[in-house]
Formats: structure tokens, sequence, C-alpha cells
């Protein structure tokens, strides 16, 4: 999808008190796990190189969870 907006996604994700988390990191970009903020489970998960994006999330990665 070339128009998705997938800083937008993360933010109104937070917005709605889910959270995120990055899964998986390559030079073909980032997967990102959409987290339900019920119970922590995974709803959805995208992959995108998309540079805003991957700026986004290099300032903004929550903690990992060990």
């Amino acid at each position: 999808m070339a128009n998705r907006d997938f800083v937008a996604e993360l933010r109104r994700w937070e917005d709605s008190g889910a959270s995120w988390r990055v899964v998986a990191k390559s030079r073909r970009g980032v997967t990102i796990a959409l987290m339900r903020c019920d119970g922590g489970e995974e709803a959805d998960r995208f992959t995108s190189d998309d540079a805003k994006l991957l700026d986004f999330v290099a300032r903004h990665e929550p903690p990992s969870v060990t």
C-alpha cells in the first residue's frame, strides 16, 4: 500500500491505549506487531521499509518485555 501512513497508525494505536512492538528488523525493513490493550495479544502486524516509519521506530520503540 503506497499511501499507507504507518506512523499515523502507530500513533492512533497508542492513543487508543494499545501498544506495539518490533518483532523483526532487517535490511528490508521492520515488522511491527500491534498489541491489544485488553490483554496484550497480537491483533495485527505489518512490515514496511518506509523511511518515515523506520525513523519513528528508532526514536519511539517501546522497551522489550522479557
